[in-house]
């Protein structure tokens, strides 16, 4: 197997590997919201070293797995490519009308943020959680561009974890803002925006 090949499948596992973590860590942050707040110091000191911990433990279950290819063609980076790119336009588009705070999601864990207001505007017009769709075209488009087992498992499990995320989340956020975001939420898809 040619080296550029090994490092682009090795590249690939270990971002579907951070990628597919991204809903459980949010699952350990949205129910518990009220929590985080209450704390006196950061609550990130606890949640950064929680995410490598499970960036570890999906590494370790998911590794004797990494090199197990459904396909191996360079035809598969063509799709690819306009995966990572449509991921690319939508992490742009995310961050209009959205602070680094925003997306950090400080309001969600830090009591008093400043920052509580409802975006409903631009890509959020189309869609509720456009980052997650950034997420999934990027996780589409390694195991794409791989043909990795590994890649497409990891991206069935974010799948699966980001739906139950994306319920939590929608109903924090109703605690939140209210009979706004209710409004909001029957008006808008959660993740594939509607093309008409």
């Amino acid at each position: 197997m040619p080296e550029m090949q090994m490092l682009l499948e090795r590249i690939g596992w270990i971002a579907c590997v951070i990628y597919a973590t991204i809903p459980s860590f949010w699952l350990s942050v949205h129910p518990h919201a009220e929590y985080w707040r209450s704390l006196k110091h950061s609550p990130y000191r606890v949640l950064i070293p929680l995410w490598l911990g499970m960036w570890v433990a999906l590494g370790s279950i998911s590794a004797p797995w990494r090199n197990l290819s459904l396909y191996r063609t360079v035809w598969g980076w063509i799709p690819a490519a306009f995966l990572f790119g449509v991921g690319m336009w939508i992490y742009r588009r995310s961050g209009s009308g959205f602070s680094p705070a925003q997306l950090g999601g400080l309001p969600e864990v830090v009591t008093g943020h400043r920052e509580q207001q409802l975006v409903t505007t631009g890509i959020r017009a189309s869609v509720r959680h456009p980052v997650y769709l950034g997420h999934l075209c990027e996780m589409l488009a390694w195991s794409v561009g791989t043909g990795l087992a590994v890649c497409y498992a990891l991206t069935a499990f974010a799948l699966v974890t980001g739906a139950i995320m994306i319920r939590s989340e929608d109903k924090e956020l109703e605690q939140r803002f209210g009979d706004p975001y209710k409004r909001y939420k029957r008006a808008t898809p959660g993740i594939l925006p509607r093309v008409f």
